[in-house]
């Protein structure tokens, strides 16, 4: 494990009353600790998760909008917020890593055609010329290789299939020695994997969560189970 936990920096400049320190979670966040080589990040949307994760990519120097160190290119959604005032700890401090974007992954797949050269590292054919799924499951596992590096995914499953959700699981799983991966994700799936940490946005201050007590879990068991209830009840009028 090499980023030990983060402090979020006020000064007498910080517009408290401005986003992104409205989010509950963030506004009432001082310091985070990872205790972990897989942390998950979980909540609902607008709990701010995937703005943490960001601000983090933001201090590792990676491409905001999706990327490592290396791929410079910008998108109207590039800039971080929180950012600037997030401070890291490490022991030790690595710079290779990436940060994937789900949703600005097109651009990203658009910005690696501009350098061929670079596709090597991503199995040697353009992103755009698979499926979404196939592409990020393309960037797991020629992108992200054996050495120390540390991986941020905001919302990765959101291209995957089940099957593919499973196949992200063997990847953490074969590089999980070497590497770190911080992940924002809703998938009960993923979130199943062996002795992570799970910590929860909803909550405040952020806490840790077992995964039998995540609504991710909850919500997909029910339903899994008691299907004809589940919908009865959500389209009753």
């Amino acid at each position: 494990m090499y980023l030990r936990g983060l402090e979020i920096m006020r000064t007498d400049e910080t517009d408290t009353k401005a986003y992104p320190f409205t989010i509950p979670a963030i506004r009432t966040l001082e310091k985070l600790a990872f205790r972990s080589n897989v942390t998950f990040f979980v909540g609902e949307n607008g709990s701010g998760k995937s703005t943490l994760l960001e601000a983090i990519a933001y201090q590792c120097g990676f491409n905001t909008a999706g990327g490592g160190r290396n791929n410079a290119y910008e998108t109207d959604a590039a800039d971080s917020a929180l950012g600037a005032s997030l401070r890291l700890s490490w022991m030790p401090k690595v710079t290779n890593g990436f940060f994937l974007r789900a949703e600005t992954f097109y651009h990203f797949a658009s910005h690696l055609d501009t350098m061929p050269d670079g596709l090597l590292a991503y199995g040697g054919r353009s992103l755009h010329a698979q499926s979404h799924g196939e592409a990020f499951l393309s960037l797991f596992q020629h992108r992200f290789g054996n050495r120390k590096a540390i991986y941020l995914l905001d919302e990765p499953e959101a291209a995957l299939s089940p099957a593919r959700q499973l196949a992200l699981l063997r990847v953490i799983k074969d590089l999980e020695g070497v590497a770190q991966f911080l992940i924002a994700t809703h998938s009960p799936i993923l979130l199943g994997y062996p002795d992570a940490d799970i910590l929860n946005f909803d909550v405040q201050p952020i806490a840790k969560i077992r995964y039998e007590e995540t609504m991710h879990y909850i919500l997909t068991r029910r339903f899994l189970e008691r299907r004809e209830s589940v919908l009865a009840e959500l389209f009753e009028e």
